[in-house]
């Protein structure tokens, strides 16, 4: 069984930074993708940042410039490294991984619990 473990939230001033990890567990083949949507009350789950098997990256306007997403697929980690955050980042960042099971063709979809993010003063 798959695992997707989310971490690194937190209350922050604007201006400041985090850092998020999400380690993937379990007996899979390989991992397709690994990136980070977001929700903020009464929106929508959006995509802030996905990154490919080989290393491309993708990113939401609003998060390019300030955020960077990266792995270190010995450990199937994927890092969020989001720097000069607003207010309006504020939300419940979730990771997701597409994983390929031992034996499948296609990647199944994961998700993490959730980890929270506030950016006030």
């Amino acid at each position: 069984q798959v695992q997707l473990v989310d971490s690194g939230g937190g209350l922050v001033q604007p201006g400041g930074s985090l850092r998020l990890s999400c380690v993937a567990s379990g007996s899979f083949a390989s991992i397709n993708s690994m990136g980070w949507y977001r929700q903020a009350p009464g929106k929508e789950r959006e995509l802030v940042a996905v990154i490919i098997r080989d290393g491309i990256t993708n990113y939401a306007d609003s998060a390019k410039g300030r955020f960077a997403i990266s792995k270190d697929n010995a450990e199937n980690t994927v890092y969020l490294q989001m720097d000069n955050l607003k207010p309006e980042d504020t939300a419940v960042y979730y990771c997701n991984a597409r994983i390929v099971m031992r034996g499948a063709f296609v990647g199944t979809t994961y998700w993490g619990k959730g980890t929270l993010v506030t950016v006030s003063s």
